[in-house]
């Protein structure tokens, strides 16, 4: 609960208001139900407010991609982004983008849930095949990217791919993703002046109102994206 509280005072300092808390679920690690997330959220709250830091957390979790995802749909052991059961944050394994997603994501919307994919940069798949991930928000699915991938904590590689993402309009939100104090941090802040830089405050404006519609339950539906631009070439003469 101290390292909580330390992490909630610099989410604070971040400019950060409200966090939607997303512990793994279902993955082969992690297994967090819905009323324990529920349960803990609650006591963290109480926790924040006693110790009078200005942040509202929301119960979540961040959904691995399963076969066993529409058992646990039915079971009700799965916790959305807001309380209308509408946006589910969806993980895929870091790999690849398994063959059996673009059903799932189906039924998933069969069932009027749009995924957010989450940390779309990171996945090995994607980066292969970036016309993945436009295929996935052609069919209505959002994205979440990670401030750190942003500014380079997980490679060069990965933070010039995420900037490809933006460009094309494939990216929606971001998230801090953060795990501890020390390497998986709080990084909102100098993540939004980056991309107010690099794209300009109208696109950190949609971000941030993105991220309130989530919350609050309000369609998003994107449009003006496009796929994402190939690599050059490189030709060497001799």
């Amino acid at each position: 609960m101290a390292q909580s509280l330390a992490m909630a005072q610099v989410a604070v300092e971040n400019g950060i208001t409200h966090i939607l808390v997303t512990p793994h679920h279902m993955d082969s690690d992690y297994t967090n139900h819905k009323q324990k997330v529920i349960k803990h959220t609650v006591q963290f709250q109480q926790a924040i407010d006693q110790a009078k830091i200005p942040l509202k957390v929301f119960p979540g979790q961040e959904v691995h991609l399963t076969g066993d995802l529409l058992a646990a749909l039915d079971q009700d052991d799965i916790l959305f982004a807001d309380t209308g059961n509408r946006y589910l944050m969806l993980e895929f394994p870091h790999q690849e983008v398994p063959a059996y997603a673009q059903r799932m994501i189906f039924d998933l919307q069969a069932r009027n849930i749009i995924p957010v994919i989450v940390h779309p940069e990171r996945n090995q798949g994607i980066q292969a095949d970036p016309t993945i991930l436009y295929d996935l928000v052609a069919s209505g699915c959002l994205t979440q990217l990670t401030a750190s991938s942003y500014l380079g904590v997980f490679g060069d590689e990965i933070m010039k791919f995420m900037q490809q993402i933006i460009d094309a309009g494939l990216g929606f939100v971001f998230a801090s993703d953060a795990h501890n104090l020390k390497g998986r941090n709080f990084r909102m802040k100098r993540a939004f002046d980056k991309l107010r830089k690099e794209n300009g405050q109208e696109l950190v404006d949609t971000f941030q109102n993105n991220a309130k519609a989530i919350i609050n339950g309000d369609l998003i539906v994107p449009t003006g994206f496009t796929q994402v631009a190939k690599k050059k070439k490189r030709f060497w003469l001799f």
